[in-house]
């Protein structure tokens, strides 16, 4: 993997073979950065990497710009592997362990951005909590968004109505504001 923009652009990553993790791919993360570089001043926010995984979203983030990023994930080695490149490469970033689900059910603090990745073998009753909890916990600022990637399987639609959606090969982006009600009987 290597890192596509911002201060450390063109910097490799190596990962453990051994991570439980899909990497976003390099495609569909330039297509991502791309549409919020229009939209954001990357300065300006802090970011939420739910189900980090390798921590490439987070080090994007980072490179970036971005001040505050929390990377949460519930598998031991990924957060370590987040904390030793976050030193290595001197990033901003604070790798949390814990199961999604959990940490969300307990409000840490207020985002301008969360990005959520969960298994691609997720059943949207799963998607619906997460959602469901990011939005009633107030986990987002005013006009916060959040970013679920998911498989072009997984309709998501069926449970909340995104503002925008990308798809970049297997990788599909569904865009959702704070404001937005969710569709309460649909699943």
């Amino acid at each position: 993997m290597r890192i596509i923009s911002g201060n450390h652009k063109g910097r490799k990553i190596f990962s453990p073979k051994s991570l439980p993790v899909r990497p976003t791919t390099e495609r569909a993360r330039e297509g991502l950065f791309n549409i919020l570089q229009n939209k954001i001043d990357m300065s300006l926010i802090n970011v939420l990497d739910l189900f980090s995984g390798t921590g490439v979203i987070s080090y994007e983030f980072s490179s970036r710009g971005v001040k505050n990023i929390i990377s949460v994930d519930k598998n031991y080695n990924c957060i370590k592997h987040i904390k030793k490149t976050s030193i290595n490469l001197n990033l901003n970033i604070t790798a949390i362990k814990s199961e999604v689900i959990l940490f969300l059910k307990k409000p840490y603090q207020r985002f301008n951005l969360i990005f959520a990745d969960p298994p691609y073998d997720w059943n949207l009753d799963s998607y619906k909590k997460m959602i469901n909890l990011i939005f009633e916990n107030e986990w987002l600022l005013p006009n916060g968004i959040l970013i679920v990637e998911h498989s072009k399987k997984t309709k998501l639609n069926q449970v909340f109505e995104s503002y925008l959606s990308r798809s970049y090969g297997e990788n599909n982006f569904s865009f959702y504001k704070k404001k937005q009600a969710y569709k309460p009987d649909s699943v």
